[in-house]
Parts: C-alpha cells; structure tokens; sequence
C-alpha cells in the first residue's frame, strides 16, 4: 500500500508538473498572441493609411482640377478664407471639408534676406520696422540675438556685394512655414529664458510664402493693418466686420491714414492666388498642400487626427 501511495502521490506530482507546464505554455501563448496581433493591427492601420493615402491623392486631383476650372478664383478662396467648404453623401456616412488660407496676408518673414538686393531693399524696412514695433510692445528680452537667428535660416547678409546677395539668396529656401518658424522661437526662448516672445501673436504680422513680395492686405488680420497705417485697433476691428464695408483704401484714407505710403508693398486689389489649403476627409483623415497661382506644392498626407 505504500508503494501505491507513493506510486499515487508521484502520479499527482506529475500531474501537477503538467499542470505547471500547460499554464505556462498558455501564458507564452497567450503573450506571443497579443505581441502577433498588436502587429497585426499595426499593419492593418498601416493598410488604412495606404488606402486613406491612396483616396487622398485621388481627392487632391479632383480638387486642383475644380480649382483650374474656376474663372473667378478670387471670389471662391475669399469665401474658402471665411469658411471652409463641406461636402458630404446623402447618407451621411461620408464628408470632405476643404479649407483654405492665404500665403502673403502678412509681412513676408523672408524680407529679412532683402537689405542688399537691388531695388528690394524697401521689403527688409518694413520688417525690420514690425520688429522694432513688436519689440516695444513686448518688451523682448534679447531682439538682437532673435535676429542673428532668423538671418541665419532667411540668408541675410551685411556686405553690399549685390551678386552675393543674390547667390545666398539662392542657397537659402528660407523660412517657409510658421511650424519652422516656431523651432528658432523655441530655441530662442531657451537661450535667453525670454517667456515674453512666445505670447507675440506672430501669426497675425507674419508670412512666410516663398518669393512673395506684395502683401495681400484684403485678407490681413485686425492687428497687421493697425500696424500698417497706424490706426486705432477697434475701428479696423468695426470695419473689417462691417457688412457693407468700403475698399481698404478707402476705409485707411478716411480714417487718418495714408494708404499710398505702404503702396510698394500692397497687392492693391490684385488677387495673389497663394493659399494654404487642407482637406478632412473619410475617419478623421487629412492633407495639405499650398496653391499658388495655379500649381499645387507640398502635398502632405498626415494620417489619421
């Protein structure tokens, strides 16, 4: 009987080990199971993204051949600078938003490079002028050294070699977006512990289109044509809210300013056709890119928000 009972108790050991073997042979399963399906799902959103990829192309073409066959383009990007344009099925189950903004309805950032260029000079004083006011506004810690920084990336020069002007120029792309604009901010905020820069509303003064040297004040923020023509910041904010408003012209030179004296750099009514454009389309994806004067640049697929 004690054999058997020892006989028994080994048998139940080895059940037990077993036992021990089978659960933890599940458990590596089990965790090799959610390794493999934490990559199948990677790669089942990486084949959405392909097809939303894909889609968006599709849609991009379709939207640039709706923006050729426009005549009066001016009038569809002014309503596209207001509110964004949805279109969706008659179920519902589908949208696409298309919303754009302009390019050059700031001071072109870019100017900076344009002390020493024949005949463009007049570009880099009205910059340099929206810094010194800034400065004053804001009380900026260090302007000098925010300026090496961006004559850094925009290729300013101080010599008065005009042809080497025009070969850095060349070599530089320049500033060409806010999100580039940011990071010498950034960095700017850390060298000199300046938290004052970042609370200026650069947006509302700033551009960044390259090659851009009109500014497209139509569609110029309440505080840029303030600057502008030094006027008083509530009547603009009334006149570009008014319903039946007068020409910016008029409006300027009615109200103590004197449009002729930012002329040179004006569009005066002349539609520039340069606009940043996204569309939102299908679960919460997106693209962008930039239409000027007829050409699309910068097509950028960002995925699902």
């Amino acid at each position: 009987m004690d054999k058997m009972k020892k006989h028994s108790r080994f048998k139940a050991f080895r059940k037990g080990f077993a036992l021990m073997i089978t659960l933890s042979v599940l458990a590596v399963v089990m965790a090799l199971s959610m390794v493999l399906l934490g990559y199948f799902n990677e790669v089942k959103s990486d084949a959405d993204n392909t097809k939303a990829l894909i889609q968006g192309n599709v849609y991009y073409a379709d939207v640039l051949k709706q923006f050729e066959k426009l005549k009066d383009k001016k009038s569809i990007f002014t309503r596209l600078y207001l509110e964004p344009l949805a279109l969706y099925t008659d179920n519902g189950r589908f949208t696409l938003t298309l919303s754009c903004k302009p390019l050059s309805a700031g001071i072109n950032l870019n100017w900076f490079a344009m002390e020493r260029v024949t005949k463009k000079s007049h570009l880099f004083a009205i910059v340099q002028e929206l810094f010194e006011f800034l400065d004053q506004a804001y009380k900026i810690e260090d302007i000098d050294r925010l300026l090496a920084l961006i004559y850094l990336e925009v290729g300013h020069i101080e010599n008065n070699n005009d042809e080497e002007s025009q070969r850095r120029l060349i070599q530089k792309n320049g500033i060409i977006s806010y999100k580039q604009f940011s990071e010498i901010i950034k960095r700017y905020e850390m060298e000199v512990d300046d938290q004052r820069v970042s609370k200026i509303p650069w947006q509302e003064y700033l551009s960044f289109a390259q090659k851009s040297e009109k500014i497209d004040a139509e569609y110029s923020s309440i505080a840029l044509i303030s600057f502008l023509f030094d006027l008083d910041i509530r009547s603009v904010r009334e006149w570009k809210y008014s319903r039946n408003k007068p020409s910016l012209s008029t409006f300027v030179n009615n109200n103590g300013g004197d449009y002729n004296t930012r002329k040179n750099v004006l569009a005066s009514g002349a539609f520039l056709a340069k606009s940043h454009c996204s569309v939102d389309y299908g679960s919460g994806y997106k693209f962008t890119f930039d239409y000027i004067e007829g050409g699309a640049k910068y097509f950028e697929f960002h995925g699902k928000n």
